[in-house]
């Protein structure tokens, strides 16, 4: 009898930690729904009751989530994590939601994804929602290798926007075989090259909108003629340049096979030049921007104006740069006056040391003194000089830099 009563106390006592709501959170049983909104989490809470479907974890500083933060959690199978800065994803880290259908790392600032941080046992994900949650081109990478090495065969939605990626590496995307919309719009995109959507077989929804791109080349068109035939593309709202080069653009848009797959055909505008801005694109005609060249006569006139109008402009930059230094040779008019006295002085005083030393050598009683003194030292007598003995009315003038003395 008490071993019975203490296995009933048992089984009540997991039944109450199975449907206790962690501290701070909101739990429905009715919906099988977890909420925990900003409630400054700095990590997923553990006891998540087991009756729960759906999991909303927003708005609170959870830095990193790995293998460890999702313990025994079968029954989930729509996670939101938004908005959490989360900067790193382990590897496996949802591998123990084998029945994860919808994943939301949106809002994020992940700069480390591990390359099986997406492995789930069974592909069973279905929705993967990673907008403006890319803090870099190296999480990019990242991102890449996680989805190949992911198992991601069952993903059918992708939402990669806002992450302005400037280009996309070749079979990104090849190892999603069952992807149906890939939503690329507000990024920075300016190009799409051979291999970019390749394997995408299944694809109904390319978004492309909002991004930089100015035309697609040949390139760029059979890329999209690879994808499937139900296919549908959004390419507006995008700075189209309507030059030559975009005639072969134009034509394909116009084309009969093409029409029926641009879901936002009126979104699709030129943005330059100034005469064709807001046209639209398919309205364009083949050779518009072809013929801008002005006409002759006019160009030479032109250029004649433009030309006179540098040299204005020129002038004038030359005539306030004189301007400018002759207002500072006039503030420190002081400064120069005293500049100019002490150069002076100092060129006379160098002057009058070269005089000095010319009449020193060009004097012929001190040569012959020399020549004397010369006489003496070749005749073996060192030591002191020999004196000469000059003539009593013998006069020597010594001049130096600042004063003279006579001998």
């Amino acid at each position: 009898m008490h071993m019975f009563a203490f296995c009933v106390f048992l089984s009540f006592l997991a039944l109450f930690q199975c449907t206790e709501c962690p501290l701070g959170c909101q739990c429905s049983a009715a919906t099988n729904t977890v909420r925990c909104v900003s409630k400054d989490l700095r990590s997923v809470p553990l006891s998540i009751p087991g009756y729960a479907r759906t999991l909303v974890v927003t708005g609170n500083h959870i830095h990193r989530i790995g293998a460890g933060s999702f313990p025994e959690l079968e029954n989930l199978t729509n996670v939101c994590l938004s908005d959490n800065r989360i900067s790193e994803v382990g590897s496996h880290t949802f591998s123990s939601m084998t029945r994860l259908r919808s994943l939301d790392l949106s809002l994020n600032r992940l700069a480390l994804i591990h390359p099986e941080a997406l492995s789930v046992p069974g592909s069973p994900l279905q929705e993967l929602n990673l907008s403006r949650s890319l803090y870099n081109t190296t999480s990019l990478t990242d991102l890449a290798a996680a989805l190949r090495w992911g198992g991601l065969a069952g993903l059918l939605r992708l939402d990669l926007s806002g992450n302005r990626p400037g280009l996309l590496a070749p079979a990104t995307f090849s190892h999603l075989p069952s992807l149906q919309h890939l939503l690329l719009p507000h990024n920075s995109l300016v190009s799409v090259y051979s291999g970019a959507f390749s394997g995408l077989t299944r694809l109904t929804l390319l978004d492309l909108s909002h991004n930089a791109f100015r035309m697609f080349p040949d390139e760029a068109l059979e890329e999209f003629g690879r994808l499937g035939p139900d296919a549908r593309l959004l390419l507006g709202q995008n700075p189209y340049l309507c030059s030559c080069e975009i005639r072969g653009f134009v034509a394909w848009l116009n084309s009969s096979s093409v029409t029926p797959r641009l879901a936002d055909p009126d979104e699709l505008r030129c943005a330059a030049p100034r005469g064709l801005r807001e046209a639209r694109l398919r309205d364009v005609r083949g050779d518009a921007g072809c013929d801008s060249a002005p006409p002759a006569g006019r160009g030479e006139e032109a250029d004649r104006l433009s030309l006179g109008t540098s040299y204005a402009l020129l002038g004038l930059v030359l005539g306030l740069v004189v301007l400018v230094f002759l207002f500072v040779l006039y503030l420190n008019r002081r400064g120069m006056k005293q500049w100019i006295t002490d150069m002076r002085d100092g060129c006379h005083d160098v002057l009058e040391g070269y005089h000095y030393r010319y009449d020193i050598d060009h004097d012929p009683r001190l040569g012959r003194m020399a020549s004397g003194a010369t006489a003496a030292a070749g005749s073996g007598h060192f030591g002191t000089a020999p004196s000469v003995r000059l003539p009593s009315d013998t006069r020597v003038d010594v001049q130096t830099p600042t004063e003279q003395v006579t001998v």
